[in-house]
């Protein structure tokens, strides 16, 4: 994804929703829970059109995951093309991007740091040095860290860091080993809501 060019707290106000998952975010919410800029007041009293209440929707799921508007266009369609519900589909194919794995499985802080994680180098697939954040994987993919002390070192720390992290059940997670197994496909009820994807829909088949 592009380097994002606005402030994410920014962000995060705009669309009244922490979808960084960074606590401080909660925090900014709670203090300042109106859209950032001088004439929020007046924007507020306006009816959001449907248009705009379909681009905001959209804009959760895309900064939430780290996409660029083209990816996540083209995750559309192919969401779309699979059978089964569109939104579901469109949730399952964002959970098995490979970033967002690691941010699962407790060994990122946030899916910003797992991006960056994979982009280094940092990690195997299949035995496979991977640096592609958005791979998808598949059912019985074993993820690896790079066996290198100053690597695995950076790990454990950011394991310890993530202790209270709730593991998906489709992940098979040994800390041990710093190793992930994916041992099923994203179940749809274990995502936490952020968006409607009804409305991500409705807007793509406009």
């Amino acid at each position: 994804m592009a380097r994002l060019s606005t402030v994410r707290g920014k962000i995060v106000r705009r669309l009244g929703v922490n979808i960084f998952g960074n606590p401080k975010y909660d925090k900014l919410l709670k203090r300042k829970p109106q859209p950032p800029g001088d004439t929020h007041r007046k924007m507020r009293r306006r009816r959001q059109s449907e248009y705009g209440l379909q681009l905001i929707e959209k804009q959760k799921l895309k900064f939430c995951y780290g996409l660029s508007e083209k990816q996540f266009r083209n995750l559309f369609y192919k969401a779309k093309k699979m059978k089964g519900i569109t939104g579901d589909n469109i949730i399952t194919l964002l959970e098995q991007r490979l970033d967002n794995v690691v941010y699962r499985a407790g060994m990122a802080v946030s899916r910003r740091q797992a991006r960056q994680l994979v982009t280094h180098g940092q990690l195997f697939l299949n035995d496979r040095r991977v640096d592609i954040p958005s791979i998808t994987v598949r059912m019985g993919d074993v993820i690896k860290v790079r066996d290198r002390k100053k690597v695995t070192d950076l790990f454990r720390r950011i394991i310890g860091e993530n202790s209270g992290a709730v593991m998906p059940s489709w992940l098979d997670v040994s800390f041990d080993q710093l190793q992930i197994k994916i041992s099923g496909l994203p179940d749809r009820k274990e995502v936490p809501t952020i968006a409607e994807e009804q409305l991500i829909i409705e807007y793509y088949s406009r």
